[in-house]
């Protein structure tokens, strides 16, 4: 008996299921190719506090767009220099000042742009201090008045030792000339996002902290903010740089172009960090 051949529907269908496969396949491409690069390692990111509420999703928008997946930590700008000073193995540092990368710079620890003539952090933001307050409370509404009245018991702010914003809230206290006054009242966060999470909780009945922080959704629908005239602490310019030993250099390069892009830096500027141009 001869073998038959396929009948005009069944060829149609074989083609048709040919087609589905295609389709299928270059699905599964397309998805790889938005994943992680073939082999590689998530970026590691060091991260100033301020950026919490800010990076995440631009890190994802950065993935989807260079398939480069990153792993971030998140603490103190003076805690993540000391970790990197002690080896460390972040391949970028995103600081919330340029006097901690400038250190690590100094030390041979980083540099901005992989040439070891440069001796200057990368400039990637500018941070906003401002002082937010719980509505409904008994207090006068978030202004220097409330810094200066008897009624604030407790003022949260991050560790002026270990965190950029925490030396700027000084500034601007000592400038008012507040700040002996309100020493002993002050809760000290290790942080900004500590401070502000004093602040939101109750334990502190305001809180001077970065805008990053009071312009996130919860923050906004608990309490208001005072944003701190400019001229009573120094600028909080922030910085980046490339951990020396990484083994990612390019890959660094092009986060760090990337959050410079005009896109990103609008971004940032919603998000209570002015760009860095």
């Amino acid at each position: 008996m001869g073998m038959s051949m396929p009948g005009r529907s069944q060829a149609l269908s074989i083609s048709a299921w040919g087609a589905v496969a295609l389709l299928f396949f270059c699905g599964l491409l397309s998805a790889f190719s938005a994943g992680p690069l073939a082999g590689q390692e998530p970026l590691r990111v060091a991260a100033a506090a301020d950026l919490e509420p800010v990076l995440p999703p631009i890190l994802d928008r950065f993935r989807a767009a260079t398939g480069i997946a990153t792993e971030v930590t998140y603490k103190s700008s003076a805690v993540l220099t000391t970790q990197i000073e002690n080896g460390a193995p972040f391949d970028v540092f995103f600081s919330a000042d340029m006097g901690f990368p400038k250190r690590l710079i100094d030390a041979g620890l980083a540099d901005p742009s992989g040439s070891a003539d440069s001796t200057t952090p990368v400039l990637y933001a500018r941070g906003t201090l401002v002082l937010w307050e719980r509505r409904g409370t008994p207090l006068p509404a978030p202004s220097l008045d409330l810094l200066r009245s008897p009624k604030l018991k407790r003022l949260a702010i991050a560790d002026p030792e270990r965190a950029p914003y925490g030396r700027a809230a000084v500034a601007a206290l000592t400038k008012l000339h507040l700040y002996g006054g309100l020493k002993p009242r002050i809760v000290t966060g290790e942080n900004i996002a500590q401070a502000a999470q004093f602040a939101y909780s109750g334990n502190a009945d305001a809180g001077l902290i970065s805008m990053t922080s009071a312009v996130t959704s919860r923050m906004q629908a608990a309490g208001e903010y005072f944003v701190i005239p400019r001229d009573l602490y120094p600028r909080i310019e922030q910085g980046v740089v490339i951990v020396s030993g990484t083994k990612q250099r390019a890959a660094a390069h092009k986060l760090i172009e990337y959050v410079l892009s005009a896109t990103v830096q609008a971004e940032l500027a919603r998000s209570g960090l002015a760009p860095a141009k």
